[in-house]
């Protein structure tokens, strides 16, 4: 069952403050929280997950390579039956659960390079530790429609992600989930090409990857980073190998 327990408004801190290995000694506003009933009564609490994709807002940019962060997330609200129907810190988010893990889906609406603005702030309210925050975007160091999912890392030159970095008080240490687009040909500009559409055949190795996709986030937030997921990172890498 998903609770929203209310505590005073006065109350409210930033995500800085909250370091990853520390419980929060200041309560914020909402925290989100799921219980399982044991047989001896216990109940047992999960840690929510705040799983971002990053894009940019408005129809102009829809189905574009830069925005396969939003399509993720669409592609999970609509397995999971998570309906995004809330505006949040500059975000549209829906509040959910997978299995009975609580989740906040949110896809940021004020543009790529200032994502941050609104994960810093979520992660905050839902007071969500920087290991249960997922970001999922758009990867040109993968070839199209290969996934990578990691516990950490850099940003890779991203906007996006160094934008969530930066609102996370410069730390690192949280999940990505990348999604490949390959890299732009010849001497195509980069921009131009992140704010292109797929091709055809693109566009069904995407939508493949979007599929194989949510049984990874299920993955990831059910059973966290262990042998499934090492194996689900090596079929991707080889996905295209023939043998």
């Amino acid at each position: 069952m998903l609770q929203a327990v209310s505590v005073p408004k006065s109350c409210c801190i930033s995500y800085s403050r909250i370091p990853s290995y520390q419980k929060p000694l200041v309560p914020t506003r909402l925290r989100v929280s799921a219980s399982l009933p044991e047989p001896n009564g216990v109940k047992v609490e999960y840690t929510p997950w705040l799983i971002v994709g990053l894009g940019n807002p408005g129809n102009k940019y829809h189905g574009t390579r830069h925005n396969v962060g939003f399509e993720m997330i669409d592609r999970v609200s609509q397995e999971e039956g998570i309906v995004l129907n809330t505006i949040q810190s500059k975000a549209l988010i829906g509040i959910g659960s997978i299995g009975e893990v609580p989740v906040v889906l949110a896809k940021p609406q004020a543009y790529m390079n200032f994502s941050g603005e609104s994960v810093g702030p979520l992660a905050a309210y839902y007071q969500v530790p920087l290991r249960h925050i997922l970001l999922v975007y758009d990867e040109m160091s993968l070839p199209n429609g290969v996934l990578r999912v990691q516990p950490k890392g850099g940003h890779g030159h991203h906007n996006g992600v160094k934008s969530v970095m930066e609102h996370l008080d410069g730390r690192r240490e949280f999940p990505r989930f990348c999604i490949g687009i390959g890299n732009p040909p010849g001497t195509m500009d980069m921009k131009a090409y992140l704010l292109q559409k797929f091709s055809d055949t693109e566009r069904k190795q995407v939508d493949a990857a979007l599929d194989q996709g949510v049984e990874a986030v299920r993955t990831v937030v059910l059973e966290g980073f262990g042998s499934r997921i090492s194996r689900f990172n090596i079929g991707q890498k080889y996905k295209y190998h023939k043998v």
